[in-house]
């Protein structure tokens, strides 16, 4: 007697197929659906309506206005209003309390040097005791020719420069142009020991005076 298969087991054994059909089925109907192309028509908008088409639309660029200068800054001056109060200084004191023990030197003013006047400016120039030839005349007895000169017979004039003072004395006795070889230093030995002078006058008043005297150093 042939035995009978149960349904169940038969639709087991086919499962597998039937999911595989399945699939197979959907892949093939997502792909067509994406496939598919529907037909269209191009409708001209203008054309349906009646209306013309719009021109080319030109398109204007405006420039805009450049931007204002800017305005001057006016500074405006402070003006500082002043009173009498806020002008007027504190009035400071000092108190000068000084030590009798202790003695303050006080250094006194130097005395402002006295002009020294030249000869031919004033109203009266100064003068030997005796005249110029009693002047020249002690040089020539005083001088002692030098012997390097002598030897060589070096001849010439010795400029001396010195001051007549208020008194007569002379002072400040230099050479301003020699001739070397002993002359210059025995001319003014001789002039320091020249006398006094009469002093120069300036308005009545005895005054400093410069001058300068030529010695002659000369051979015989």
């Amino acid at each position: 007697m042939e035995q009978k298969k149960e349904p169940k087991l038969v639709i087991e054994r086919y499962r597998g197929m039937h999911l595989s059909l399945g699939l197979m089925i959907s892949l093939s109907l997502v792909i067509t659906a994406f496939e598919w192309k529907t037909p269209y028509r191009k409708i001209d908008l203008y054309q349906s309506s009646g209306e013309k088409e719009p021109e080319e639309l030109v398109v204007l660029t405006v420039q805009p206005p450049p931007p204002p200068p800017p305005k001057p800054v006016v500074v405006q001056p402070v003006v500082v209003e002043s009173s009498e109060d806020q002008m007027e200084m504190p009035e400071v004191e000092i108190v000068f309390d000084p030590d009798p023990d202790i003695t303050y030197d006080i250094p006194e003013p130097e005395p402002e040097p006295e002009p020294v006047y030249t000869t031919g400016v004033i109203e009266r120039n100064p003068e030997p005791v005796g005249g110029m030839d009693a002047f020249y005349a002690f040089l020539s007895k005083e001088i002692k020719y030098p012997r390097p000169a002598r030897q060589l017979e070096v001849e010439g004039k010795v400029f001396i420069q010195f001051i007549i003072d208020k008194d007569g004395s002379i002072t400040e006795i230099e050479v301003i142009k020699g001739i070397g070889a002993g002359c210059d230093e025995e001319a003014l030995r001789v002039m320091k020991l020249a006398p006094r002078w009469n002093p120069g006058k300036q308005r009545g008043q005895p005054v400093k005076v410069r001058m300068v005297v030529p010695v002659y150093f000369k051979l015989q």
